[in-house]
């Protein structure tokens, strides 16, 4: 395991979904003067090419690599993926990521899901890497308002419309967002509810100008699609 007490920086590879909580963690590791990030890494659906579970094209989170001035990783999965499969993969893409980036340590944005968490820890156990949460146990009301102030600004690209209303498909993450969540949504959809793309921020050098498109219900799930607009 990693010594973080150690003189010299941490070199943290970031899991990297394209949501406002991967990008306000990778600002979080920016402003660690005893961190260098040397990495994204992510997963797409190979049959769509879309980032996994939020719907976003890999060529806009790829446009976020560039934004971060980073590199992206980027980790094919088959579709439909089983757990098997998909474990499979990120087993393989982590040998090649120990081999081309040499990280000490690798950062999730997660919240708050213990289950999740411990997974985590569980798979990266073997790896022999020190595993990170740096906002962790943030209190997401409080998390989703510093975002804002921040200066995040994101897009959402997934929602649950069981949970939320249709109507905030690929809505802006602001305040007016927040104050339309119904009582039972976490701020920051860390139950599922809601997932997004963030396109500006302190993490990034420039924005990701975006254009939201067509929106469509697919397995349960409302998806809106966003495209880079290219000037």
């Amino acid at each position: 395991m990693t010594d973080l007490s150690r003189p010299g920086k941490t070199r943290v590879l970031l899991s990297w979904s394209s949501g406002k909580d991967s990008a306000w963690t990778l600002y979080q590791l920016q402003r660690d003067p005893t961190v260098e990030v040397v990495g994204l890494l992510t997963t797409y659906n190979q049959a769509f090419v879309r980032s996994a579970i939020h719907g976003v094209r890999l060529s806009l989170v790829r446009a976020q690599a560039d934004a971060a001035g980073l590199p992206l990783l980027a980790i094919p999965l088959p579709w439909p993926c089983s757990n098997e499969q998909y474990e499979q993969a990120m087993h393989t893409a982590l040998e090649e990521a120990i081999q081309q980036f040499s990280p000490d340590a690798i950062a999730f944005g997660d919240l708050f899901l213990e289950d999740i968490r411990a997974y985590r820890e569980s798979r990266m156990a073997q790896t022999g890497l020190e595993v990170l949460f740096p906002i962790w146990a943030t209190p997401t009301d409080q998390l989703a308002r510093a975002m804002v102030d921040g200066g995040l600004q994101a897009r959402v690209t997934c929602l649950d419309p069981g949970r939320m209303p249709q109507s905030l498909a690929g809505a802006a993450f602001n305040l007016d967002f927040l104050t339309k969540l119904p009582a039972a949504v976490d701020p920051c959809g860390e139950n599922g509810e809601f997932h997004s793309f963030a396109w500006n921020g302190p993490m990034f050098k420039w924005p990701i100008r975006v254009e939201v498109g067509e929106t469509v219900t697919r397995e349960g799930f409302v998806y809106t699609d966003l495209t880079e607009v290219v000037a």
